[in-house]
């Protein structure tokens, strides 16, 4: 087993290289055989120290995924996936540009086309938003 302050540097090691979630981290630890007690007491340290912030990471991450031209389930998705609570998936998409000037975006760089529309499918925007990103881009390029 390994012991408390060595929690904590295995936790700062893995934090040194990007930020992380609190149920990654303690996936990280638990994998490494840190017990229960002593994870829990190594994450709420780094926690108060201000290393993890689940809410920070959060918001951090779907902005650098809106940014990059993913929709709102793929963001979802990858937040869940790394165990961040539903609130505060909800709170961070809630803090992003609305999905469909996001794909609005996407289709005026990427042109309008059915290749354009399984573009946007595939990184998570919803197909309503699709369908009236592409209908919104043809009726500019029809005037």
């Amino acid at each position: 087993m390994v012991e408390r302050p060595d929690a904590v540097q295995t936790a700062l090691r893995a934090l040194r290289s990007r930020d992380r979630t609190t149920a990654e981290l303690d996936a990280r630890l638990r994998e490494r055989g840190v017990t229960e007690h002593d994870r829990h007491d190594a994450l709420e340290a780094l926690a108060r120290a201000g290393y993890v912030d689940d809410e920070r990471f959060a918001h951090g991450r779907a902005a650098a995924l809106a940014a990059r031209g993913s929709g709102d389930a793929l963001i979802r998705d990858d937040l869940e996936r790394r165990g961040v609570a539903a609130a505060l998936v909800a709170a961070a998409l809630a803090g992003l540009e609305p999905e469909r000037l996001r794909a609005e975006a996407v289709v005026s760089r990427r042109g309008i086309g059915p290749k354009t529309g399984r573009y946007l499918a595939a990184r998570g925007f919803a197909g309503d938003v699709v369908a009236a990103a592409v209908a919104q881009e043809g009726s500019r390029a029809l005037e």
